[in-house]
């Protein structure tokens, strides 16, 4: 029988866009939420709630999730299938790239 996959759902948001920022995390039964991660988009938010995600199958020891998220712009930048221009959420995503990679997390 074949191993399943850890799943790690995201989400992030910004009222009014841009923003108070929030996100929000959920990864076998636990949920993580922040509400103050600043001021930003929403696309910020959703690079911020990917890394938080990519952070937790790290400390969890998960080498093999799936990370889970609704924005399709951040799924396939951070897929490399689209090209990413930085942002607000630029240093955080260079401190966030040792996480990634063909036995890391993957984004969907």
């Amino acid at each position: 029988m074949t191993k399943r996959r850890a799943k790690i759902y995201f989400d992030g948001g910004a009222r009014p866009n841009p923003g108070a920022m929030e996100i929000a995390v959920v990864c076998g039964g636990v949920v993580v939420i922040d509400d103050r991660p600043g001021v930003g988009s929403s696309l910020d938010a959703e690079w911020l709630a990917l890394i938080a995600a990519a952070r937790m199958a790290r400390e969890r020891g998960l080498t093999d999730a799936v990370l889970l998220g609704d924005a399709a712009a951040v799924v396939a930048q951070a897929n490399g299938a689209a090209w990413a221009r930085g942002g607000a959420a630029a240093p955080a995503l260079i401190a966030a790239a040792p996480v990634q990679g063909a036995s890391g997390p993957h984004a969907r």
